[in-house]
């Protein structure tokens, strides 16, 4: 029996829409970081203002994906991932073209509520078009690898296009692409068909989970007792909520799902990774954007072809063993650019780590993606995909949160990536036998 998308796309066309958007939205996640210093300087703001350019983008992202996910199984995967890209698009122009700080990161914001609509139903598309077994691991390891490329890759486009063409083009380039997916999914992904009428949207918990996870991300970057007190609140109110709605926001069943810690482990370990490498190169090594940009392709490189090959090893070994793998390489990987001085060489200093750290995310990505959609149902799917995304957006969020709050404490990088490597070790510690990671 077909699924609703095939009936007008093949799979293989799904899965490169899919990958494709999930590409973007993770591109986006970390390109504007190497060029923040050009939009310091081109439009005239501090350091406290032009960090909101990255902040606000995490923010929204990371706050509504919960929703997005939801949305996707009862309004329709094809008219959500429609509308994320439209709102994507249009955020993007609007943010390459802002004269000033204040839209820049109100664009920003947008983007990143569509990128929230984005994620989960281009997720939820490959784990309703792909059944389970070898086909589906395959399909989702490819998506796990794109996602896990994508923030790496970032740091290099952003590198590059900050020192040619200028910041601006990180945004403008997002465009045409856009343009491109909504074509593609209006000629090729069938309407969605009626779904569960007696199904209705948990309002009142889909609001409180969102402001609660909105203040959560807030108080990862610039929080206040106050705020953290208000986000634990919130969330604490959400879980009330649900165990008394019959129908709730998020099942019981879905929170059940334990690839959800190490997803969020995982990528705590890899966004603070990312984001002190590139600082790192810049502020410890006096290396230009655009050589750290060139630097970091030897970690883009390396994740792809890990990637790649997790994606496959992932139908004929346990998942566990890929995540347990993939964990200890980056834990050795932090700890050896704890040795990093202004000294240090990019081939003996950087490269050892960049490539241990490569192979490791590159494992890392596929599995948590198959672990976590692996059984789950087509009426769940793009819930579960949502709560994966959110791992992924509040573990990254926490993840560049916490190593910048020790840099700005003054204990330098080398205490900054130590954190990262106990971060991963915890990662390593929540796939022990028991755990439901393969």
């Amino acid at each position: 029996m077909r699924t609703e998308i095939e009936a007008r796309a093949r799979p293989g066309l799904v899965l490169g829409l899919a990958c494709a958007a999930q590409a973007m939205v993770g591109l986006d996640t970390a390109i504007v970081n190497v060029a923040v210093p050009s939009i310091q300087r081109e439009l005239g703001v501090d350091a406290g203002v032009v960090q909101w350019v990255v902040v606000a983008y995490g923010l929204l992202l990371g706050g509504f994906l919960l929703v997005g996910g939801r949305m996707t199984d009862q309004v329709g995967r094809r008219r959500v991932f429609l509308a994320g890209v439209v709102v994507f698009t249009v955020a993007s122009l609007v943010a390459g073209a802002a004269p000033r700080a204040g839209l820049l990161i109100a664009a920003r914001g947008v983007q990143g509520f569509g990128a929230a609509l984005i994620a989960p139903a281009a997720l939820s598309l490959l784990a309703v078009t792909f059944p389970d077994g070898r086909e589906r691991v395959r399909a989702l390891g490819l998506f796990g690898a794109i996602g896990g490329v994508a923030g790496s890759f970032g740091v290099v486009v952003g590198g590059l296009l900050a020192a040619g063409p200028g910041w601006r083009w990180a945004f403008f380039l997002n465009v045409p692409v856009g343009v491109v997916f909504v074509a593609i999914a209006l000629m090729f992904l069938a309407p969605d068909r009626p779904r569960d009428r007696d199904t209705r949207l948990d309002l009142r918990g889909a609001t409180v989970v969102t402001g609660g996870l909105l203040l959560l991300v807030w108080s990862l970057h610039h929080g206040s007792i106050l705020s953290w007190v208000a986000a634990l609140g919130a969330l604490g109110l959400f879980a009330r909520i649900e165990a008394r709605s019959a129908h709730p926001l998020v099942p019981p069943s879905a929170w059940r799902n334990r690839a959800l810690a190490p997803a969020f482990l995982t990528f705590c370990a890899l966004l603070g990774f990312i984001f002190l490498g590139s600082l790192l190169m810049q502020q410890e090594l006096g290396y230009s954007p655009a050589t750290t940009g060139v630097a970091w392709l030897a970690t883009t490189a390396t994740i792809f072809v890990a990637a790649m090959g997790g994606a496959r090893l992932a139908a004929r070994v346990p998942v566990r063993a890929l995540l347990v793998t993939g964990l200890s390489l980056t834990v050795v990987a932090a700890l050896w650019l704890t040795r990093v001085s202004p000294d240090s060489t990019y081939v003996t200093g950087l490269l050892p780590a960049f490539l241990l750290a490569g192979v490791g995310f590159g494992l890392c990505g596929p599995a948590i993606q198959i672990s976590a959609l692996t059984g789950v149902s087509r009426s769940e799917a793009g819930l579960v995909s949502g709560l994966v995304e959110t791992m992924r957006e509040i573990g990254g969020a926490a993840g560049v949160a916490v190593v910048a709050t020790v840099l700005v404490a003054g204990h330098g990088f080398r205490w900054a990536f130590a954190l990262v490597a106990l971060v991963a070790a915890l990662a390593l510690l929540s796939t022990v036998p028991g755990r439901k990671t393969s």
